[in-house]
């Protein structure tokens, strides 16, 4: 057991040595500053010519934020449109047919979100075209759009009174070629040469240790899985994920897969820091995020390795801990720091099966999401934050009796509203989701919806709530892992999720962008002895603080109800 915790610390480790020196390289390149990357510069060029753009060209947030929506309305009707014709395109040496239109529409915006919700399984739900054409490259263009949101906020850090907010489509470009691409280069690498197949051969066959003839699929997935970590989108190549022997052969590349994940989100956060010269409140944010994570990372591990007191009642003895669902190479305490990081950071990749997950962790994968703001996914993770930051400023300001003001600049009615709106919405969609399916499985529906609303739980009473729970929360955070109990591939789960994963993505972007944008029209105020700092300890026990509390108050019912709940009943 010592093994397997100094293992998740030594992963741990080497993310944060990795973080520091790619944020100040993020803030080199995001600043237009001279640095390693600028051999991309022809690449990006040709780009720009070939789309159109005028790199030097500084928009309004407004037209930022038009740019970014149209882009991404564009890639949804094209992933709409190969989904549902995949099965008669090209690159299809397993003969998978195309999808139905609702598990098209859900699986398109899915990863368009960087979600990667699925509710198909990888190797028998899509042809290589499909896995390369539309999950891949929306895997890449939608981390890359979080990357350059999260630089737009970043320009409004900056002490300039403007209208301007830089260029969408530069920020955009440049965290593919800068970012993405060489570091997935390099993963992906790594994974190929420890036995994760990388090439377009269809399924093979073996005879198990049985006896049982046993068809597995292939394909080129060491490419698909690197992007799929760096870029915290989440979805597996395979149905079983990162507990597939083929996406996670060994621990090493265990080790990789969960560095990967959480390298960008943290070095992002660095990249803050050196942007606005302001190291100090960066390390503020990165020390309550951290703070979060241990929160939620702790009570998890301890309930995994002491195992399942129902199985200890029967005297049956666990002396690797609660091992239902996880793979013995990765083993309990490994598979527990995954579940809280892949939560957490909005990934939602798996290794272990969460559906299995003590009741106790359980509710931690769920807090994980429900606050939504700890590290989080590529860009939006601080985007998610920057609500909690304005809140906290405007109820310091309130109790000290001034005007809040956030890096010299007023918040006032309009900021503290939208900051509202979108910190309420996070729980709305979850709970209105819950009731509403909840509803339905007590009374039924019709056949219309094409499944019963009884055969969609393989699990009743509380568990089956947190199965539900699970879903629209997994939906809502753009994180993407399932209690996978639930039977979720029909009409009314496909469509209801759709919509939830449309309005949890772009929301949260939309409210951070217009207050970023309506703060830099103000005017600067310079720091003086009466100014709030944001850069303290004590100012970022007020923002854990609120964070915790608005996840509390928001969300502590529906956790007594599910997993709670379960977890009391094993006593």
């Amino acid at each position: 057991m010592t093994t397997e915790l100094l293992g998740i610390v030594a992963t741990y480790l080497i993310t944060m040595l990795l973080a520091i020196p790619l944020g100040k390289l993020y803030a080199k390149v995001f600043a237009n500053k001279p640095n390693a990357l600028d051999f991309m510069a022809p690449l990006e060029r040709l780009l720009y010519r070939v789309g159109g753009v005028d790199p030097n060209r500084d928009m309004t947030w407004k037209e930022n934020l038009v740019a970014l929506l149209t882009i991404n309305l564009v890639w949804l009707v094209y992933a709409f449109v190969l989904l549902l014709t995949q099965g008669s395109l090209p690159l299809n040496p397993d003969g998978n047919p195309s999808m139905t239109p609702d598990l098209a529409f859900n699986t398109a915006i899915s990863f368009l979100v960087n979600c990667n919700l699925q509710h198909y399984s990888g190797e028998s739900g899509l042809t290589y075209l499909t896995q390369l054409g539309v999950i891949t490259f929306l895997q890449f263009v939608s981390a890359a759009t979080g990357i350059a949101a999260l630089v737009l906020i970043f320009r409004s850090f900056l002490p300039a009174t403007t209208d301007r907010s830089g260029n969408f489509y530069t920020f955009f470009i440049k965290s593919i070629t800068r970012i993405l691409l060489p570091l997935c280069l390099l993963v992906a690498i790594v994974l190929a040469f420890n036995g994760t197949p990388a090439s377009f051969d269809g399924k093979d066959q073996f005879i198990s240790m049985q006896g049982d003839t046993v068809n597995v699929s292939r394909g080129p997935a060491a490419g698909m899985i690197a992007i799929k970590h760096l870029g915290t989108n989440g979805g597996g190549w395979f149905g079983a994920n990162s507990a597939h022997p083929l996406e996670n052969p060994n621990y090493l590349t265990n080790m990789v897969e969960m560095v990967s994940q959480v390298l960008i989100p943290v070095a992002m956060l660095f990249a803050l820091g050196f942007f606005i010269q302001r190291r100090k409140f960066a390390w503020v944010v990165y020390g309550v995020m951290t703070a979060g994570l241990l929160v939620l990372l702790v009570p998890t591990i301890l309930t995994e390795i002491h195992g399942n007191p129902a199985i200890a009642q029967l005297g049956v003895g666990q002396p690797t801990g609660a091992m239902e669902g996880k793979e013995v190479r990765f083993g309990p305490t490994a598979s527990a720091y995954w579940s809280i990081v892949t939560t957490i950071i909005s990934t939602g990749s798996v290794n272990s099966m969460h559906d299995s997950s003590m009741a106790l962790s359980g509710a931690m994968e769920l807090l994980g999401m429900m606050t939504n703001a700890f590290y989080g996914g590529c860009g939006v993770g601080f985007l998610n934050y920057y609500i909690f930051l304005i809140i906290a400023v405007f109820i310091s300001g309130l109790m000290v009796g001034r005007t809040p003001e956030f890096f010299g600049r007023k918040v006032e009615a309009r900021e503290m509203k939208i900051a509202s709106l979108i910190a309420i919405l996070h729980p709305f969609l979850i709970l209105v989701g819950t009731a509403l399916s909840s509803y339905l499985v007590k009374n039924g529906i019709g056949s219309d919806w094409a499944v019963q609303p009884a055969n969609w739980l393989n699990n009743p009473g509380f568990h089956g709530f947190s199965e539900m729970l699970y879903e629209y929360t997994s939906s809502a955070a753009n994180n993407g892992s399932g209690f996978e109990g639930l039977g979720d591939n029909n009409i009314f789960w496909n469509v209801s999720t759709g919509f939830l994963l449309l309005l949890g993505r772009f929301l949260p972007i939309v409210g951070p962008l217009a207050i970023a944008g309506l703060l830099t029209q103000k005017k600067f105020v310079p720091e003086s002895a009466g100014t709030l700092p944001t850069d303290t300890g004590t100012f970022g026990l007020m923002t854990f603080a609120v964070i915790w509390i608005i996840a509390a108050l928001s969300f502590f019912p529906a956790l007594a109800l599910g997993p709670l709940a379960e977890y009391f009943s094993l006593k």
